[in-house]
């Protein structure tokens, strides 16, 4: 099992990164928060401090074609967000 699939690069994400040294993830749907702990302290060589965790709801979407109005939903997923203690940093673009 993938627990660790990608990290959520929003704008409140990269708020929370800055600001209160906080990461978001998306995390398989069966992962508890000592997995995801583990996890990232091996993939990312950092001291993790504390894991909240919440399931996303996934939106309903629709888009007008040629055939008509197309509706449908995007799946609802796990998120993580991760803090690191003061001092250690998660930079995305070289170990992803």
């Amino acid at each position: 099992m993938e627990i660790i699939k990608k990290p959520v690069l929003t704008e409140k994400a990269s708020i929370f990164t800055e600001k209160q040294n906080r990461y978001a993830f998306k995390v398989d749907h069966r992962a508890n928060k000592i997995q995801i702990k583990e996890a990232i302290e091996a993939m990312f060589g950092v001291t993790v401090v504390g894991v909240n965790t919440m399931v996303v709801a996934g939106k309903a979407k629709s888009r007008f074609t040629k055939a008509g109005n197309v509706s449908g939903r995007a799946p609802k997923y796990k998120k993580a967000v991760i803090t690191v203690k003061d001092g250690d940093t998660i930079d995305f673009y070289t170990t992803l």
